[in-house]
């Protein structure tokens, strides 16, 4: 089962290194559990993507399973109308820091002002050593109203 383990990070300010890949983002949610399971549509880069992650059970929070399977364009374009009311658009700039690969957000949109960074591990143990850097801000790993799946549907956090 493919497992996502990852920590997410506030970003004050940042400014991209020159080896930093972009990529633009139109993210959309079919469907949103209360228990957190979710559906999603993604266009990133040139690719379409339906994906849907839960959380593993018995598992610490930092852990989903994530499953995802590429779309063609006509069938993306064909589902895209069911995220109406639950969408995002941000920026991701992919580089390495710290010894481990950053994935450095930066929200559009509604969401313009919003900067988040996420480090995904091979294990937990991984995860739970990895000291952030001194530029990542407050950790927001787990915290519902950092959650994409929120930010689509209710906006930026009141704090």
């Amino acid at each position: 089962m493919p497992l996502e383990i990852e920590r997410k990070f506030l970003l004050e300010a940042f400014e991209p290194p020159e080896t930093a890949v972009r990529q633009h983002i139109e993210q959309g949610y079919i469907a949103i559990k209360d228990d957190g399971t979710e559906v999603r549509l993604r266009r990133i880069g040139g690719s379409c993507v339906l994906g849907v992650k839960r959380k593993a059970s018995g598992v610490g929070s930092p852990v989903r399973i994530e499953v995802e399977r590429e779309l063609g364009e006509q069938e993306f374009t064909e589902l895209w109308p069911a995220t109406e009311g639950a969408r995002l658009v941000k920026e991701r700039y992919t580089f390495d820091a710290s010894g481990v690969t950053v994935y450095a957000d930066v929200y559009q949109g509604e969401l313009a002002g919003l900067r988040t960074v996420e480090v995904e591990f091979g294990s937990e143990a991984e995860a739970a050593a990895f000291s952030a850097p001194e530029w990542f801000g407050a950790e927001i790993t787990g915290v519902k109203a950092y959650k994409n799946q929120t930010l689509a549907t209710g906006g930026l956090p009141n704090s």
